[in-house]
């Protein structure tokens, strides 16, 4: 019997909260030219000034955050690798982060050792974008070259967005915060610098203003990070039978001063007080598991910057983490991956 290992990828954290660990974690994340778009000596150069500071807010950060069997990402992510073990039945199911542990590198040493030469590659991000996706299996075909994994070969998971399967896994989630009152549900999207979609797109004058991705043209859809957020917006407010008005998007997470993807969540949040808005809802698709995005960004200085500017109470929908349906949607977008030519 041929093994086909399953190999879950997400983004990382640092291994503790320790500013030094933080350190190692953000200049490895930084220095990835998928991330910070830029010749090596001016991202070396930008990346060191950023480092002078940054690692001790983001260790403070962390530190608000961090669970006594540590980072909340890598534990979800390694509950979901549990779960998934009883769906994934044609081989070992294996966990890697792109940067820090457990890494890329070392899960496909143990895989290969362990007889494994087909890998499901399964990026967990929904949404495509250089900065997640692409580094992610890019850096998987270059460990197998560099390290001779002889005869491996990956299958990748494309992104799931607009996939019934994530969409029911994403409905039967958040359904229950649904029905509780509320005024308002703000689906918020990591952000990105409007220079990476524009690249990968090949349009400087690709319209990123737009509140829809209806009229998109389907080549520009596969590219467009934004679009492909409104699409998954859309669909989840068609399928929660949501009313026109009680939603909206926006994007989070902003770093430095290149111009980012809008609307601006904490301008939406701030917005949202002053229309009148009390109980409101956020919910992060991007992230299939909550982390330092989620749950220090969102639900602590997000609720803190809502309930300042005149709401009452900021409900964070946690991430499908671990959940069943997750697991068992994730399962068959998986199964149904064609065999590599």
């Amino acid at each position: 019997m041929t093994l086909n290992a399953l190999l879950l990828v997400n983004l990382g954290s640092p291994a503790s909260t320790r500013v030094e660990d933080v350190r190692r974690y953000l200049d490895q994340f930084l220095m990835d030219p998928y991330v910070v778009d830029l010749p090596w000596p001016l991202r070396r150069l930008l990346v060191s000034l950023i480092l002078r500071k940054r690692p001790e807010e983001s260790a403070h950060a962390y530190s608000s955050i961090w669970w006594d069997e540590g980072s909340p990402l890598v534990v979800l992510s390694r509950r979901l690798q549990q779960v998934m073990r009883k769906h994934w039945t044609h081989g070992p199911v294996a966990l890697a982060m792109r940067y820090g542990q457990p890494s890329i590198e070392n899960a496909l040493l143990d895989l290969y050792a362990q007889g494994v030469r087909q890998v499901t590659f399964a990026p967990l991000y929904p949404q495509f974008a250089d900065s997640t996706t692409t580094t992610a299996i890019e850096e998987a075909r270059r460990l197998i070259q560099t390290l001779n994994l002889h005869g491996m070969y990956l299958q990748v998971l494309p992104p799931f967005y607009a996939e019934p399967e994530y969409q029911q896994a994403l409905l039967t989630s958040v359904r229950p915060y649904l029905e509780q009152p509320y005024d308002h549900l703000l689906l918020s999207f990591h952000g990105l610098p409007e220079r990476h979609i524009r690249k990968l797109v090949g349009d400087p004058s690709h319209d990123l203003t737009a509140t829809s991705s209806r009229n998109m043209r389907p080549e520009v859809l596969a590219l467009c990070y934004r679009s492909q957020c409104l699409r998954t917006a859309e669909i989840f407010a068609e399928k929660a039978g949501l009313e026109k008005g009680r939603w909206s998007v926006s994007f989070q997470s902003r770093l430095g001063k290149a111009k980012w993807i809008e609307p601006y969540t904490e301008a939406q949040l701030e917005a949202l007080a002053k229309q009148g808005v009390k109980r409101l809802l956020v919910m992060c698709p991007a992230f299939v598991a909550d982390c330092i995005e989620t749950l220090e960004e969102i639900g602590q200085r997000g609720r803190e910057q809502f309930i300042a500017a005149g709401g009452e109470e900021l409900v964070l929908i946690p991430c499908l983490n671990d959940q069943q349906a997750w697991a068992i949607a994730l399962g068959r977008l998986c199964e149904r991956l064609p065999e590599p030519l």
